[in-house]
């Protein structure tokens, strides 16, 4: 017997094709085309060896650029900042004008990357630790990279090739197993919200009728908000000084005309505009209570935890475990007066394990609903179930990414000699930075665009756009069926499902089972890369 015929057969075996279109053969080829393309490959066989093209790297008039001298590339985590403002986002995208072109053009003008390198991220291992999309603003953000750092003068010169509305905060040198996306342990956010959103819907609004109704059906449900009706009241106190009962009634029952038809000049759509400007004034002059403040804080802080935020999110299911987030600490701060036109804001800033599209925004826009709607605050665990909820997204405007956060991996950054990456550090120049260049862009545009208003005008009086009532069909059913806001915040809210808390329960302890397993295999590649660097240090 022959001592092939002694050989294990498997029916699962990976034939030749199959290999062929794995990673493993990509990565092997790929060792062995270097190898051939560094000169070693001469000694081979004529038939045996390689050709290459070279394409020479050439200037933007085509004529071709000198070699540079080599010089060493180490990884580093470059710390940043940026206002938003004008940009498509963070992630390079061209050819729309992003953060990371940037930074990639400062980086190359600096003399940090060579021009041999100056035509793909990828080539320097470009990474950062959270993307924020189109207009969103970063006091504190983190890439890594491989960067040529041996001038001692690198920081300042990268600073003076940036806009000054983006900063380098530090470059510091880290191992090479770093990943910022992967080794971010939580992420810090900011909202900055006027807090004349927490006034109550307007009188006459399909919200407010909604509210009313539902305390006259269930009496002392909902909280008797005497504030706003003193604000609304006062509103109307003044508007009957500036115009008559029948002009009230008009300005009241106003339905522009169609776009087309559209001129500015008509006497009542002035009259209109006068009336908002009222409002608009009484909204900048507002000041909230200890009470209502107190009232938002205590709904903030329903988030703490972790929760099933599907509903919080696009395309996300009750039962995907992905749909399980961790915050770990919210704040509200004290009421603070700013801008010309003296308007009350308050800042928020909420630090999470991680987050889903639109989480935040939707997280502001609900708590924000029910303090101003007067809902008990422990309604937002029904948020939390598996009956599907329209939230509507509160604005971009005042959201900004405050700092990422790497705890966890400091320890081994440190263990290796390297510094940690903490962006308290910098916290000065940071609010210095904020004021400035994105504070003020935020404060400015509320008030040229009546932002926050808008918004909730909105959210007030068109039920059937922003809370459309979904319907049942074949495939959709129960708790699939989507609800509506106004449902959620009427005296009665949404029904309690057949999904229990037990369930949610079980939710969340497979997804954070998943987690840990997730970062137990992270911390298992990075460990063996640090036992790499460990053995050459």
């Amino acid at each position: 017997m022959s001592q092939d015929s002694l050989k294990p057969v498997y029916d699962d075996q990976v034939n030749e094709e199959a290999y062929k279109r794995g990673s493993q053969y990509k990565w092997t080829k790929a060792r062995k085309a270097d190898y051939e393309r560094d000169g070693s490959h001469d000694q081979a066989p004529p038939e045996k060896r390689v050709k290459y093209e070279t394409t020479p790297l050439t200037d933007e008039h085509g004529k071709p650029v000198e070699k540079e001298p080599r010089l060493p590339k180490r990884k580093v985590a470059v710390m940043i900042g940026y206002c938003g403002t004008g940009y498509h986002g963070m992630q390079y995208n061209p050819p729309n004008p992003t953060i990371e072109a940037e930074l990639f053009k400062a980086f190359v003008d600096a003399g940090a990357i060579s021009k041999a390198n100056s035509n793909d991220l990828k080539k320097n291992g470009f990474m950062r630790a959270a993307r924020t999309d189109k207009g969103v603003h970063a006091g504190g953000n983190l890439i890594s990279l491989k960067m040529i750092i041996e001038d001692p003068q690198i920081l300042k010169k990268i600073n003076e090739n940036l806009p000054e509305t983006i900063r380098v905060w530090d470059i510091k040198r880290v191992n090479k197993a770093f990943d910022c996306r992967k080794m971010c342990s939580s992420r810090w956010y900011e909202y900055l919200l006027p807090t004349y959103s927490l006034i109550g819907p307007k009188p006459g609004s399909a919200l407010y009728k909604t509210l009313e109704d539902g305390r006259t059906k269930l009496p002392g449900m909902l909280d008797d908000d005497q504030e706003s009706k003193e604000f609304w009241a006062g509103v109307e106190e003044e508007a009957s000084k500036m115009f008559d009962e029948k002009e009230l009634s008009a300005i009241r029952s106003y339905i522009p005309p169609p776009r087309d038809e559209f001129t500015g000049t008509e006497d009542l759509y002035l009259k209109v505009k006068k009336y908002k400007q009222l409002e608009n004034v009484h909204r900048r002059r507002y000041r909230i209570s200890q009470e209502k403040l107190q009232k938002f804080r205590s709904t903030m802080e329903q988030y703490l935890g972790a929760h099933n935020f599907h509903n919080f999110t696009l395309g996300k299911d009750f039962k995907e475990s992905s749909s399980i987030r961790y915050m770990k600490e919210i704040k509200v701060s004290e009421p603070f007066v700013i801008g010309e036109a003296e308007t009350e804001w308050v800042s928020i800033k909420i630090h999470g394990q991680s987050f889903m599209l639109h989480q935040i925004r939707k997280m502001i826009s609900m708590a924000t609903l029910i303090a101003r709607c007067g809902c008990p605050v422990e309604r937002i665990s029904q948020a939390y179930g598996a009956q599907k909820l329209n939230i509507p997204k509160a604005p971009a405007l005042g959201l900004l990414l405050e700092s990422p956060v790497f705890e966890g991996y400091n320890t081994r950054l440190e263990k290796f000699g390297y510094k940690p990456i903490e962006f308290v550090n910098y916290q000065d120049e940071m609010d210095r930075f904020k004021l400035k260049h994105i504070y003020d862009k935020i404060y400015k545009e509320e008030v040229d665009e009546n932002v926050f208003n808008a918004f909730f005008s909105y959210i007030d009086n068109f039920d059937k756009v922003t809370g459309a009532k979904g319907e049942e069909t074949v495939d959709k059913v129960g708790t699939s069926v989507q609800k509506s806001v106004f449902e959620f915040l009427s005296a009665e809210g949404i029904h309690p499902t057949e999904v229990t808390k037990e369930t949610e329960k079980n939710a969340i302890l497979s997804s954070n089972s998943l987690l840990n397993n997730s970062q137990d295999m992270s911390n298992e590649s990075a460990q063996k890369e640090d036992n790499k660097e460990s053995s050459s240090l």
